[in-house]
């Protein structure tokens, strides 16, 4: 039995045999989780520093207050004792103990493009949005940084690379995927990218890619070429539950709407994607939790009967599957 952390924006759901609100009242930011430690996951906040749980959501603790807020958090795949956390303002912080105690890896804000890093709301500031490691090298870390850049790291954080030409600058979402590990994808505010050599350069499929505000992204499990995303007009369309969003899927080549049997997309808030581990991918929505084995029709996974509560109806946060 899988369990399902779904991050809402003031709470997450820890959904296995039942569904336990937890965290309820703090402002998520993200989620990350370990298949190998399926009942350890953590959840970045705006207010209570980096979350974590060790029984599946029965209880949490504070193990990184750095920065205004926490937001991203990304595990190493195969071992669940690495954990990478990024915060606003921009840095980067790793664990090799499962999350008890930290370091932070400098560097991130001395690169030449951070003097043009600025997130609208709060232009101010910028935080990073994203971390990713390379599934055959995790020295290799690559971050988003909203809004302004994507960079990496060689060594495990020791020094940073900047922004290449050519890649996105507000990115939201990165992937990578075990089966084509120089592979880096994003969805970014300013479309879809992709690199084939661990983000030195990049290309920009977008043929059928309607709306190009790219939020949520996931990779087939099995299909490095099979991708869905989410997407809207634009940001304020993106971040509402009374506007409307899209779901992409990309089949190597080119673009298609994939909207069958989700709800909207009048009403829809962008969703936030995974990859599932039953093979497929997994969609939260302010409406509920579908499920599609290939990105192409949709299902509702949870709650079965569609009786979604009006104080789920939130913009989704993160949404990890172990």
């Amino acid at each position: 039995m899988h369990i399902t952390y779904a991050a809402l924006s003031d709470r997450v759901l820890a959904i296995d045999d039942a569904v336990d609100d937890c965290l309820v009242g703090h402002d998520i930011e993200c989620i990350a989780a370990g298949a190998a430690e399926p009942g350890r996951a953590f959840v970045g906040t705006s207010d209570a520093g980096l979350q974590r749980t060790t029984d599946g959501g029965a209880t949490w603790e504070t193990v990184l207050d750095a920065g205004d807020r926490v937001t991203s958090v990304t595990i190493r795949p195969h071992d669940a004792d690495v954990v990478w956390a990024g915060t606003e303002p921009s840095a980067a912080y790793q664990s090799a103990d499962g999350g008890e105690t930290w370091t932070e890896k400098p560097g991130v804000t001395e690169l030449d493009s951070a003097s043009r890093w600025s997130f609208p709301p709060r232009p101010q500031t910028h935080h990073v949005r994203w971390l990713a490691l390379a599934p055959d090298d995790p020295e290799q870390v690559y971050a988003a940084i909203e809004a302004g850049a994507f960079v990496r790291s060689p060594d495990g954080g020791k020094t940073w690379v900047d922004h290449p030409d050519g890649a996105r600058r507000d990115n939201h979402t990165l992937a990578t995927h075990p089966d084509a590990p120089d592979r880096v994808y994003t969805a970014a505010g300013d479309g879809f990218a992709l690199s084939t050599d661990r983000g030195e350069t990049w290309t920009h499929p977008q043929e059928g890619l309607e709306h190009r505000y790219v939020w949520g992204l996931a990779v087939h499990p099995d299909d490095p070429d099979r991708v869905v995303v989410s997407a809207a007009s634009g940001p304020r369309s993106a971040h509402s539950t009374s506007g409307e969003s899209y779901v992409y899927q990309w089949d190597g080549d080119r673009w298609t709407q994939s909207m069958d049997d989700l709800p909207g997309p009048s009403g829809l808030a962008r969703l936030v994607l995974a990859a599932d581990p039953d093979d497929g991918f997994l969609a939260l929505t302010n409406h509920g939790l579908f499920q599609s084995k290939y990105g192409e029709t949709w299902v509702r996974r949870w709650p079965d009967d569609g009786d979604w509560t009006a104080e789920y109806d939130q913009v989704p946060s993160g949404l990890a599957v172990v």
